[in-house]
């Protein structure tokens, strides 16, 4: 195992990154990932390695942001998501222009939270269908197929909505 100023070096973006997509609040996703390498120190020795060590670091981040909104019983809004959108350079983004990308992280607004949640993780964390998984609890190809049902969604609410446009 490696020292955990190693493991801060290697994943504190990444944890960061991951806290940004669900956040979409720059200083809370900074809070929380301080927060999360805190609770990863103390809990290090539970540390099974029965996954990856990013895959465990997300999972601590993602039950500290469940906390964080029950404490504050909040939710975020379409607005709030457009306004703090951060540019995340990964290849879907960099091909879409500013205007998809809002219409995208709009669309996926819409979708109930298990495929936000790995729409996000695909998209701008840039995990793979095991790596979702586990952060989710759930098999690979369960993430690969509610990646997919969400893709068709969305294609459909957009197919829709030309129809209702012409």
């Amino acid at each position: 195992m490696q020292n955990i100023e190693e493991i801060y070096k290697q994943y504190c973006n990444s944890v960061y990154k991951y806290l940004f997509c669900l956040t979409h609040n720059e200083t809370i996703s900074e809070d929380l990932t301080q927060e999360t390498f805190a609770i990863a120190i103390k809990e290090i020795n539970k540390f099974k390695g029965d996954c990856k060590v990013s895959v465990w670091l997300c999972q601590i981040a993602k039950h500290l942001w469940y906390k964080e909104l029950k404490k504050n019983n909040k939710s975020i809004s379409i607005d709030e998501l457009t306004e703090e959108i951060q540019v995340l350079e990964t290849t879907e983004e960099i091909i879409c222009n500013k205007e998809e990308k809002i219409k995208l992280y709009k669309d996926i607004q819409k979708l109930d939270e298990q495929s936000k949640e790995v729409m996000y993780l695909r998209m701008t964390g840039n995990l793979n269908f095991i790596e979702i998984g586990e952060v989710l609890g759930k098999t690979p190809n369960w993430a690969r197929v509610t990646f997919y049902r969400a893709k068709q969604k969305m294609k459909e609410a957009n197919e829709n909505g030309k129809k209702d446009r012409m």
